[in-house]
């Protein structure tokens, strides 16, 4: 029964306010250690895997078909690697691989390890908003990421290997699925995430440091691109569980 529920056995409904992204250009042989065997990288001129810090405020979070007021406002932070998988009926599906979550409320990581195998811990997440910039910080997870608030055309980060926010469009995030493996049963779990209006908007980090992806070593690393969307409705649908075969 524990197994059951943890594969999303129900589609869930919620708002985004607001949703940042930034991805994180490796070399691919850093990340190919952090992804199950059913997994390949999603990779950009065959040279860089991308893993990402995405942080997103949500409003209404509740199973599908609940009305709103039944929902609740979290604040939520994954750490995910871009990736691809192909299914036994014969598609290739781009996602994401999820190897860190957190929310601002003991109540999301109660009922998350209900309904998910996401492995959710509870931090501090503070937001600060200025004239001129924004500011995501967590004491706990000892992480900081500012952002100037502008409406004029931004560059890409110096050292991205994008040319152009159309190639860096493409690994902004999130991707259709997620992906959860069960190596045991060789079983993957796929959630497809629907969303609409979903433009997002190239933003200038002005600075950023995350303990965790610290903690990973990857050498080479660098900023690779940074997004946001804002007022956007999200749902994710229920898991279908596919079988892998090597």
């Amino acid at each position: 029964m524990s197994s059951f529920l943890k594969n999303h056995p129900f589609a869930v409904d919620a708002f985004f306010d607001s949703s940042t992204v930034l991805a994180y250009a490796v070399p691919k042989k850093q990340l190919e250690q952090l992804i199950p065997e059913c997994l390949e990288l999603d990779t950009f001129d065959d040279k860089w895997g991308f893993v990402a810090c995405a942080m997103v405020q949500t409003k209404h979070l509740r199973p599908k078909g609940f009305p709103q007021f039944m929902g609740n406002d979290f604040f939520l932070t994954g750490f995910r690697i871009f990736v691809r998988y192909h299914t036994s009926w014969g598609k290739r599906l781009r996602g994401l691989y999820i190897i860190k979550s957190e929310t601002n409320k003991k109540k999301m990581e109660f009922f998350g390890n209900i309904f998910t195998h996401y492995k959710y811990t509870t931090t501090d997440i503070n937001k600060k908003v200025t004239s001129n910039t924004t500011e995501i910080s967590s004491i706990k997870s000892n992480f900081k990421i500012q952002m100037e608030n502008t409406s004029e055309e931004v560059e890409l980060p110096i050292s991205s290997p994008f040319s152009n926010w159309k190639e860096a469009r493409r690994f902004a995030g999130p991707l259709p699925f997620t992906f959860t493996y069960n190596e045991t049963e060789k079983e993957v779990l796929i959630i497809e995430g629907v969303r609409s209006n979903w433009t997002p908007k190239p933003i200038k980090i002005l600075s950023h440091s995350i303990s965790f992806i610290d903690s990973l070593k990857l050498e080479g690393i660098v900023l690779a691109n940074a997004f946001k969307v804002e007022q956007v409705p999200y749902s994710w649908k229920r898991g279908k569980i596919d079988i892998w075969t090597p």
